[in-house]
């Protein structure tokens, strides 16, 4: 890692991380009143309006000059989408931006679109308990706040995603989910599960549209309902600006985290001895392993239950405890800058090393190896300074007893690709395949009488495969503007919906990130958006989504073209 300068003159680390900042920025422009007038006649006078750009976390998608604004009630939302709705506008609600896929905006979405954002963080963060094991909240808050607010209480969930930065509402919409199985012996806690946040809801507010009024209202929908099944992970087709949680009593949990077990081990043949995938999910039941492409030690991550600190580990009592993962290491960016700006592509099996020296040196140096301490401050340790990567992402639906099997097949088919590509000097990754293995989303876990799987969930269980209990989730992580990097990634989604097609096994999307590959581009598939992913989800449950979901919102005020197309309809 020495031999690169310490200030490439086109990259510095500095200005890498500012780089990064940049793109999390969202700046809002006080509307001139008269463009204002002139541009939304007629709109709701107590809501502000803004001018403002769009970015996704990445950056591969962007908008600049849409009129966006803050509503500070759910009644202020329902009266700006009737502004929208008789107004011929669409409606995109915005939290963090935390996500890959354009289920908010579409690439090339021009200024001065019919498109008006809706930010949920100003306002919709309200926060209180609903009753001692459920807590009410707005949707515009983020996680960390949701988490912080329930370990004050006593009160937690079973997992969550990695950022604290997502907002519950973004999380809601594509079924965000965490790691975590029961151990073997482990009994689901009350009030938690091992399925996606969607599944914890009670309750859920939404703005609809209401027949009898001929209007947009505020509308409350119980978990009973058949159309909050619709909601519950709506991919941006509603917009729901609070829910009622159901959340259990807080646990301590201790993260040991190993960089010593090579791939070819963790990731043996089922039925292998040895430091294998499945022991780790069998003792723990919360696993992660991270591998950094053309590396052999793969950083896996155990948490456990842990009632009283071991010996040996740290106690933690805020989260982000990782430093060498959320600032990105001069060698690192310097790396980084070298291949985006020069082309040095070839250099991803050093910026591989790189990554994985500086984890492996991190965990030492920070004694970040072994911690302990209430379950946010393990769960959460992902800032928006850490390196920002194109991501694929799937979800492998199974049985507990063939995660191995799935693991196995797919790593050497990634390895075997992956060798190939630098065979002939291409280097398509450059990032790192992330894998986590949750539980599904099993109604009862909300402890509600006719309670159903959210509709759309890439978790919900398949009354067919009633042995599928099971689901490994797997992400491809990439540099954006990498060379061939979208051939490889149709090469690794092919090969996941053929091998896992439904026998011991079934591939399904996970929203927020990269699929429906082509080999220069992504989300454009036409077999894939058209026929694989609704019959993945089951023909019936997507065919009833789409209906609710239509039924809710007839002129299709919530809405993009990405989704008139997912959905089958023309733009």
């Amino acid at each position: 890692m020495s031999n690169f300068p310490s200030q490439h003159p086109h990259w510095t680390r500095r200005g890498f991380l500012l780089t990064a900042a940049a793109l999390a920025a969202v700046p809002g422009l006080p509307a001139d009143p008269a463009a204002a007038a002139a541009e939304l006649p007629d709109f709701p006078a107590d809501v502000a309006l803004y001018r403002s750009a769009y970015r996704n976390w990445v950056g591969e998608i962007t908008a600049d000059g849409l009129w966006a604004c803050a509503p500070s009630s759910p009644e202020q939302v329902a009266a700006v989408v009737n502004w929208a709705w008789r107004h011929g506008w669409r409606v995109r609600a915005r939290g963090a931006s935390h996500g890959w896929s354009p289920l908010t905006v579409t690439e090339g979405t021009p200024s001065g679109a019919p498109v008006l954002l809706v930010d949920t963080t100003p306002h919709l963060t309200g926060l209180a308990l609903d009753s001692p094991t459920a807590v009410r909240a707005g949707t515009g808050v983020t996680m960390e706040a949701l988490l912080t607010f329930l370990e004050e209480h006593g009160l937690g969930v079973t997992a969550a995603p990695a950022p604290g930065v997502l907002t519950l509402g973004g999380a809601l919409a594509i079924d965000a989910h965490g790691t975590a199985v029961p151990a073997r012996g482990e009994r689901r806690r009350p009030g938690n599960t091992y399925g996606s946040l969607s599944n914890l809801i009670l309750s859920l507010t939404a703005v609809v549209w209401d027949s009898r009024s001929g209007e947009y209202v505020v509308r409350t929908f119980r978990r009973d309902e058949a159309d909050c099944a619709a909601l519950l992970t709506h991919l941006g087709r509603s917009l729901v600006t609070e829910v009622v949680l159901r959340v259990g009593a807080n646990t301590n949990l201790r993260c040991v985290s190993r960089t010593d077990i090579p791939a070819g081990e963790l990731f043996a043949a089922p039925g292998s001895d040895g430091r294998t995938f499945a022991r780790f999910l069998d003792e723990a039941g919360r696993v992660e392993a991270i591998w950094f492409a053309f590396t052999e030690h793969p950083w896996l991550k155990v948490w456990s239950v842990s009632p009283t600190r071991p010996l040996t580990s740290r106690r933690v009592t805020r989260p982000y405890n990782y430093p060498f993962s959320d600032n990105i290491p001069t060698p690192v960016a310097e790396l980084v800058g070298r291949m985006t700006s020069e082309a040095a592509w070839y250099l991803a099996p050093v910026l591989g090393a790189a990554q994985y020296d500086a984890a492996a040196l991190g965990l030492v140096t920070t004694l970040s190896a072994d911690l302990w301490g209430p379950s946010k401050n393990t769960l959460l340790y992902l800032k928006p300074s850490t390196l920002r990567v194109h991501a694929d992402g799937y979800a492998v639906l199974t049985s507990r007893e063939q995660v191995q099997r799935v693991l196995s097949e797919f790593a050497a088919f990634y390895r075997e690709r992956l060798a190939a590509y630098a065979a002939r000097g291409s280097f398509p990754v450059n990032g790192s395949v992330e894998i986590r293995v949750t539980g599904l989303d099993e109604p009862g876990d909300a402890e509600v009488a006719g309670a159903r799987p959210p509709l759309l969930s890439a978790l919900r269980p398949r009354a067919d495969h009633p042995e599928w209990d099971t689901a490994v989730w797997l992400d491809v992580l990439t540099l954006p503007g990498t060379p061939d990097a979208e051939a490889f990634l149709r090469e690794i989604e092919r090969f996941l919906l053929r091998t896992f097609d439904g026998g011991f096994a079934l591939t399904r999307v996970e929203w927020s990130k990269g699929w429906a590959y082509t080999d220069d581009g992504v989300w454009s598939d036409p077999e894939v958006l058209g026929s694989v992913v609704p019959a993945a989800v089951g023909t019936a449950e997507w065919a009833e989504a789409d209906a609710a979901l239509d039924r809710l919102d007839p002129h299709r005020v919530y809405g993009n073209a990405f989704l008139d197309r997912l959905f089958g309809r023309s733009a």
